[in-house]
């Protein structure tokens, strides 16, 4: 199949179109974060860096660490966005953009999404490392694509709607995370869980400012779900679910790991996390 120039868009720099990068200026292994001036808390880490650039809200540095050749890319905010930011790496690395068709070969990369987020357990601290097994996705992007569903997804799926209890109109869905991937970052020091993938900040994290709640009460309902292993609901944040259901329908490795920087149920945000982000972005360079 030849993708026409409407589905696979480039521009005058034969670039995909939003990312703004050719396929030889990404690496195989990728750290994903939201916010543009993250991406250089990222790369001062690296031993030297190949590539720059910068296009709308995707900021692209690639380079080495401890031998290793690493890309890190902002994303902006939003299930939307990671839409956008899967599909073109996808596009980089298994089409060819000259004849426009499938490689004969293609390539699985290694995808971590570096975050902050909302705390819904109350024990955890803040500035907690928080690694998501799954994600539920409050979004509706998944939703648009055939995706394969494992047995397992659609069964805790399942088990958190009839807890949760959500007005008609939200459908929510479950996707799991890279399992090798997952146990790659896995340690003592990490929190394991289930985290809610929100569309919005406010009203879909259960914020109310001036305008009432559809969803009363949901935040305690999420913080009460739990498996009979023990599995919980534990923290909020916005780009997990796309990443993990897209990533893996392509055939990609997709994690997110969180810092904690608020706990919902206690009431508390970070006065400041930056050192503590950077030991997170450390911790994850070291284990990828």
């Amino acid at each position: 199949m030849q993708y026409p120039p409407s589905e696979l868009v480039l521009n005058q720099k034969e670039q995909v179109y939003h990312l703004g990068i050719h396929p030889e200026q990404i690496a195989s292994k990728i750290i994903l974060v939201g916010d543009q001036d993250r991406v250089a808390m990222v790369s001062a880490f690296f031993d030297s860096i190949e590539h720059q650039s910068r296009h709308r809200e995707f900021v692209c540095h690639t380079g080495t660490y401890r031998g290793q050749r690493i890309s890190v890319l902002s994303t902006g905010i939003g299930t939307d966005n990671i839409d956008i930011v899967i599909n073109e790496l996808d596009a980089l690395v298994n089409i060819d953009l000259q004849t426009r068709t499938d490689k004969a070969e293609l390539t699985s990369l290694e995808i971590v999404r570096i975050g902050t987020c909302g705390i819904l357990q109350p024990e955890i601290p803040v500035h907690a490392y928080l690694l998501s097994t799954h994600a539920l996705g409050l979004d509706n992007v998944a939703h648009f694509y055939k995706i394969f569903r494992t047995a397992e997804e659609l069964v805790l799926e399942k088990s958190i709607v009839a807890h949760l209890q959500l007005p008609s109109a939200i459908q929510p869905y479950l996707a799991e995370a890279g399992k090798a991937l997952v146990h790659k970052l896995s340690s003592e020091l990490t929190f394991p869980g289930i985290t809610v993938t929100s569309s919005g900040f406010y009203a879909p994290q259960g914020r109310s400012l001036r305008l009432e709640l559809a969803t009363t009460d949901l935040n305690e309902r999420l913080q009460s779900y739990h498996t009979a292993s023990g599995l919980r609901i534990q923290n909020f944040e916005m780009e997990s679910s796309a990443l993990f259901a897209l990533g893996r329908a392509l055939g990609h490795q997709c994690a997110t790991i969180c810092l904690g920087v608020a706990n919902r149920p206690n009431q508390e945000f970070s006065t400041g996390y930056e050192p503590e982000m950077k030991g997170l972005i450390q911790y994850v360079l070291d284990k990828i």
